[in-house]
């Protein structure tokens, strides 16, 4: 009999810790992947839904090669870092989640015996502190998740920029391989040429000498230009996620356009509106904001009420009702934490000043070079133009015995090198245009196109 009743009290004890672990997560282990998930050909499964990055949309991939908007595409849903980065809004939520969850009550038991009964208590109480602070908390945690989804889209933004100038440095490195590659058989024609005419004493050592020393430097350019073009396939085949080595065919120009003074300056004035960095930094304030406010909350004083039920094991009387604990706000009052609070908004402030400081500076800089590089541009091209022109007249002349083979190598060596410089400071104006765009917070795509 004894027996029995024990059992039954020990089973009305486990019953609500049966009811608590229903509902309890349970662990299961995740094991790290032992092999690189590096793709061995550029592919794209992503639904038309996830495409939110300003000014890119669903874009069909060319049969022929990857333009510029395929490539960044690939980048911003292929690149693994960003990949990792994305998982982070998944912490944001549980955040949100953990800040509007009420708080757990708490359960206290006791047990007494003595020669006469059985008794002890029972207490149920709940911090009313946290209710108080319930809204503050939650308001703080959509803030952050805000944020965190900010920083995801900027971290976007960049990887597709970077995947724009590596488009734009590939192309350019296409073209100066091929004006290298000309170049160099020029040189080298001309050598055997000289070769030649020194079998035949129709040619003076120096000025085969001459032709050698360019020779070696159009081959030692050609080299250089073949290791950038491996680098920077390298680097964009890292960007897309894909194994190293992988033969991307790239096609058509890029994107960029310039843009008016009038747009620029419409374009600064929406910067703070715009751009993903800074309006991250916003919704950080506003999480601080948020942080102040609950500890201005928390200087009240600290309610805790409940109810209790107990029986005397000497007498047997039963006692039931609700009990109130109060903290005194007499030393402490939270005071520490709320000047805490206080210096790290005036810090977060300073440091949202600093980074807007530094965006309108950075924009303006590379609209500055940009203009700079465009105008050396016009003037390199109208050389160009005249060079090509009398390039092919000496040519002419060369052939005709009219024109010095000196004089006909110094005129194709001054062509090849404009060339050359022209498609350099072309990639250098395209570059400038794609940061330009980037720094701004303009749609992908149509910088021109701001309201």
């Amino acid at each position: 009999m004894i027996f029995a009743h024990r059992w039954r009290l020990s089973k009305l004890a486990f019953c609500p810790m049966l009811v608590c672990l229903s509902g309890c997560a349970v662990y299961h282990p995740l094991r790290l992947p032992v092999a690189p998930d590096l793709r061995a050909a550029p592919s794209l499964t992503v639904p038309a839904s996830e495409f939110w990055l300003p000014g890119l949309r669903p874009h069909p991939f060319p049969q022929n090669g990857l333009d510029e908007t395929a490539v960044v595409t690939l980048a911003v849903f292929e690149n693994p870092d960003l990949k990792a980065a994305r998982l982070q809004a998944g912490v944001a939520s549980a955040q949100l989640l953990q800040a509007g969850l009420l708080p757990d009550p708490q359960l206290t038991a006791d047990f007494a015996k003595s020669d006469l009964n059985y008794g002890g208590g029972f207490g149920l109480s709940a911090d009313l502190q946290a209710l108080i602070t319930r809204g503050a908390a939650k308001a703080a945690a959509r803030a952050n998740q805000r944020g965190v989804y900010l920083n995801i889209l900027w971290q976007e933004w960049q990887v597709a920029e970077r995947a724009r100038q590596l488009f734009i440095e590939s192309q350019s490195d296409l073209r100066l391989l091929e004006v290298m590659t000309s170049a160099r058989n020029f040189f080298a024609e001309r050598y055997r040429e000289d070769q030649v005419a020194l079998r035949k004493d129709d040619l003076t050592l120096s000025a085969a000498t001459a032709d050698l020393t360019l020779l070696t430097n159009a081959e030692k350019e050609l080299r250089q230009v073949q290791l950038d073009a491996a680098a920077t396939r390298l680097q964009l085949d890292q960007l897309l996620g894909l194994q190293p080595g992988v033969q991307l065919r790239l096609i058509g120009p890029s994107g960029g356009q310039p843009l008016s003074d009038a747009q620029f300056q419409v374009a600064l004035t929406a910067l703070p509106h715009r751009r993903a960095d800074l309006l991250a930094l916003q919704a950080g304030y506003q999480v601080q904001e948020e942080s102040l406010r609950q500890a201005i909350l928390a200087q009240f004083p600290n309610l805790t009420a409940g109810v209790t039920y107990s029986r005397d094991p000497v007498e047997g009387a039963i006692d039931f009702g609700p009990t109130v604990t109060l903290s005194l706000p007499i030393f402490n009052r939270n005071r520490g934490h709320i000047v805490i609070e206080r210096a790290t908004r005036a810090v977060l402030r300073q440091t949202y000043l600093a980074r807007l400081d530094q965006a309108v500076s950075q924009a303006g800089q590379v609209r500055n070079a940009a203009a700079i590089i465009g105008r050396q541009l016009r003037d390199l091209d109208a050389r160009l133009a005249v060079l090509r022109k009398t390039a092919a007249a000496t040519r002419q002349g060369f052939e005709k015995d009219n024109v010095s083979a000196a004089l006909y190598v110094n005129i194709e060596s001054a062509l090849l090198a404009t060339e050359a410089e022209g498609i350099q400071l072309r990639a250098s104006l395209e570059s400038a245009q794609a940061s330009l765009a980037t720094l701004l917070g303009l749609p992908f795509g149509s910088p021109a196109s701001v309201p």
